[in-house]
């Protein structure tokens, strides 16, 4: 498992590597008790289950998702087309409390519902031309700790990343991350809690 190196001072971790700029910041301030604000992202967000078509094939999303956002915020991804709901009181504080760590602002969010240990997200870049040609995408992660995967798109010669994302940690990607690197979550061998993820973006 990749270790970060530790920035004391600011309580974050940089991972160092090429053609990247990524932070992890641990354990970081979301108003209220971690297990309490999942509860209330499961209960609360209007989750959906998109389909996607991948070579002719259309195949639902082994998650569920949500997008919100300023009314302005319309963002499409693998012939997805999304229209934002708008922000709620708490996905509203947890994207002020996010500006604030990061220094950035976001206008839309994200969110992605994976229930158990089948389900998981595809390698992929938000790349997105609605993104930027830098985007910066600031993720959180509640729940159930999962394994974020990075792997480069162009040089076999370097390793595959895996980074543990612990609940409460948030994964502030920006740079050239989208243009040389691919992520994703995979699936678990053994069953596992829900987990919610926040990947707060701006969308021009």
């Amino acid at each position: 498992m990749y270790q970060p190196q530790l920035d004391i001072e600011q309580d974050k971790r940089q991972l160092v590597m090429a053609d990247a700029d990524i932070w992890l910041f641990h354990q970081i301030d979301t108003g209220c008790r971690y297990d309490e604000l999942l509860s209330l992202l499961i209960d609360n967000i209007c989750w959906r289950q998109e389909s996607i078509t991948l070579y002719g094939k259309t195949h639902p999303q082994p998650r569920l998702s949500a997008w919100y956002g300023d009314n302005d915020a319309h963002y499409s991804y693998s012939g997805i087309q999304l229209k934002p709901v708008p922000w709620t009181s708490t996905l509203s504080d947890l994207k002020a409390r996010v500006e604030n760590i990061t220094g950035y602002s976001f206008n839309s969010v994200l969110l992605n519902y994976y229930r158990n240990h089948h389900d998981r997200m595809g390698m992929h870049s938000d790349d997105e031309k609605e993104l930027g040609r830098q985007p910066v995408i600031a993720s959180l992660s509640l729940g159930e700790e999962r394994v974020f995967v990075l792997r480069h798109k162009f040089r076999k010669d370097l390793k595959t990343i895996k980074l543990a994302l612990p609940s409460g940690s948030l994964l502030l990607m920006k740079g050239d991350t989208q243009a040389c690197w691919k992520h994703g979550i995979n699936r678990e061998k053994y069953p596992c809690g829900a987990r919610v993820n926040l990947t707060f973006r701006r969308v021009r």
